[in-house]
């Protein structure tokens, strides 16, 4: 296996689309940066894809580009791993809207040949699947054999099946859920807020090639909204063991109270590093529309508001994975899907698992996930 194959060989292209979005508007062209790692099998039926969650991106087993931290889901993508590129054709795609070299706010509007801001069509989380489907179409890939993402990434392989039934075999469906609720909605709502209160945002026309822009961008109001979010990813006792009550240390000494508003807390000070560390990787106005697309996403709503209509023209096989300790999609959610995929006659396995880390436990350190996935690709339930 070379190099490209076992860390992952990044690509970008331009697609001329046009691209009929649920908004109505045509986009194109479509620039999609994606990943792959290892070999497509001669007659393409190897191919897997993995669909990254709101602050994810294409990087999902090498070096992030700017952060230099290894891939999001690294313990899950390589050699020897549930996921491995001995074995599959591993293609990451960065959504639809994001900031990572795909078409989003960021990129370049054809129209005008400055930024898009805040001209960019509003998207939703079909559109994202229909130019990862423009992409496997240009990769010569008819069929996948497996859809794999968590948290926003199990909307997307959610709706796989739902858009595209004839191309999956398999849907992995982890942490995830097939609407948002009006909490989910909530909380989104106080991070976008959050981000156009700031004064830098300017409309969202900061860019420094844009009309008028600076450059300068809206990084405290990013930092708040992530830090809200940040906390729903979270479990209360994940957070009281690791933080609890206790004060920061302050020069040689223990920790004291101030008496004022720095960041007296460890866990304050935790989640402003978190807000900080975000806003040098991420764009504002992505995050407006990927949270906007999470907040439409009803897989029933688009179905004649029956969910089972979304998987009866399914054959694939499905897989769903919750976590006891996550409030934000907590394992109810699933079982409303795993419900709907028994009306639909849909061959389902279903499992709980227990861990400290709330809804971000997809992406630590879980050896009960790995050998669940590990087993369903194998072919087992």
């Amino acid at each position: 296996m070379s190099d490209d194959q076992r860390f992952g060989l990044s690509r970008h292209v331009t697609l001329p689309g046009p691209l009929r979005l649920d908004g109505g508007v045509l986009l194109s062209p479509v620039e999609i940066a994606y990943e792959t790692y290892g070999t497509l099998d001669a007659d393409a039926g190897n191919a897997v894809l993995i669909c990254h969650a709101l602050t994810g991106d294409q990087h999902v087993a090498s070096a992030h580009p700017r952060t230099g931290k290894p891939g999001w889901w690294a313990r899950m993508v390589g050699p020897g791993k549930p996921i491995d590129p001995a074995h599959h054709f591993v293609i990451c795609a960065n959504v639809l809207g994001s900031c990572m070299g795909s078409s989003g706010p960021a990129s370049t509007n054809p129209a005008t040949t400055l930024p898009w801001a805040m001209a960019f069509p509003v998207i939703t989380i079909r559109d994202m699947v229909r130019a990862q489907a423009m992409l496997l179409d240009h990769l010569g890939i008819a069929r996948l054999h497996a859809v794999v993402g968590g948290s926003m990434g199990g909307m997307q392989a959610l709706s796989w099946p739902a858009t595209f039934p004839e191309r999956i075999d398999a849907v992995v469906v982890i942490a995830s859920t097939a609407r948002h609720t009006a909490q989910n909605i909530a909380f989104h709502e106080v991070g976008r807020q959050a981000v156009m209160a700031d004064p830098k945002w300017r409309g969202g026309d900061y860019y420094a090639d844009a009309d008028g822009g600076d450059g300068d961008p809206p990084a405290a109001g990013l930092a708040v909204a992530r830090m809200a979010a940040h906390i729903t990813y979270l479990s209360e006792a994940g957070l009281t063991e690791k933080f609890g009550r206790r004060l920061q240390a302050r020069g040689d000494g223990p920790g004291a109270k101030s008496f004022g508003f720095d960041a007296d807390f460890q866990v304050e000070s935790y989640l402003r590093h978190q807000g900080l560390s975000f806003v040098d990787r991420f764009d504002a106005n992505s995050y407006l529309y990927i949270t906007r697309a999470m907040d439409y996403f009803d897989l029933a709503e688009e179905h004649g508001g029956l969910l089972a209509n979304a998987f009866r023209a399914s054959r694939a096989r499905f897989c769903l994975v919750s976590f006891d300790t996550d409030w934000l999609y907590p394992t109810a959610e699933s079982r409303t899907v795993v419900r709907a995929l028994n009306a639909a006659g849909a061959p389902v396995s279903f499992v709980e698992l227990s861990s400290p880390y709330g809804h971000d436990a997809f992406l630590l350190d879980v050896p009960d996930l790995n050998r669940v996935i590990d087993g369903f690709m194998k072919g087992g339930t």
